[in-house]
């Protein structure tokens, strides 16, 4: 099984290794829009504030990160796994997971990102700020300058087996599978169910989708969930104890489930 997450833009303030290698990270047929991002990124960010903060989506309080991405060949690295701290990642709180589990996330999960494309939790990365919706100079979309590359290294990644697709919209903009590999993917909506009036209302929630993401991936690294089929990966996901309804497929489309949480 392989387990698509999105990246946060909540990270560690600084890594505490080795500088970055582009020849160390996972799917290395990645490297040569990787560098390319990462020079016209170094480059976007020590030059003009003002374009940097409006090319990259932040608020003009957000001066040190244009810093940070300034120096990013030369800045500290950590597992990509202790870089992205966000909700999800709080939630799936991988440094407590025993051994086991923490192998199999080495294996099993892939973590969406405009400027690396995708990574490992282990990969080593330096803190950075380049969300998918960012318009670096030159570069133009990055979904779309990243599916051109990015639909190989994930079919391969894939295999054999199903895929669980927790990431944002904006990022699976940059790949979605197709055909076969399309009916071995499943995405994931998370609803809200309370009582307005005594009937049953579901809504989509933001904050708690992360959260309850993140849990639901550390409860199938935890459980050494290894489904080799959709329908096997629903199963499992029933047996963990989460509320799950089936949605209708589109031949060709990745299925999806919604998730139903009564807590937030």
């Amino acid at each position: 099984m392989l387990i698509l997450l999105p990246p946060s833009e909540g990270k560690a303030e600084s890594g505490s290794g080795r500088r970055l290698d582009l020849d160390r990270l996972s799917l290395p047929e990645l490297n040569p829009v990787r560098e390319t991002l990462l020079s016209a990124l170094v480059d976007l960010s020590a030059g003009s504030a003002e374009t940097a903060l409006a090319a990259l989506g932040l608020n003009p309080g957000q001066h040190g990160e244009l810093r940070r991405n300034a120096r990013l060949r030369q800045a500290a690295t950590a597992p990509a796994g202790r870089i992205y701290t966000g909700v999800l990642y709080e939630a799936l709180d991988l440094a407590s997971l025993p051994p086991s589990a923490q192998r199999a996330a080495g294996r099993q999960v892939l973590v969406s990102s405009g400027l690396w494309g995708a990574v490992r939790l282990a990969d080593r990365i330096p803190p950075y700020r380049c969300p998918i919706g960012a318009r670096l100079p030159g570069i133009g979309s990055l979904p779309a300058l990243w599916r051109r590359d990015l639909g190989a290294a994930l079919t391969a990644a894939a295999g054999r087996g199903p895929v669980l697709d927790l990431r944002s919209g904006a990022y699976a903009a940059a790949w979605t599978p197709r055909g076969e590999l399309a009916e071995r993917t499943l995405t994931v909506r998370v609803l809200h169910e309370r009582e307005v009036d005594g009937v049953p209302v579901r809504s989509v929630v933001s904050h708690f989708n992360k959260a309850t993401k993140g849990r639901l991936v550390r409860d199938l690294l935890l459980a050494g969930a290894r489904p080799r089929s959709v329908g096997a990966l629903v199963t499992t996901l029933r047996d963990l104890k989460y509320t799950v309804c089936e949605q209708s497929g589109v031949p060709g489309r990745p299925g999806q489930v919604d998730v139903i949480v009564s807590e937030l």
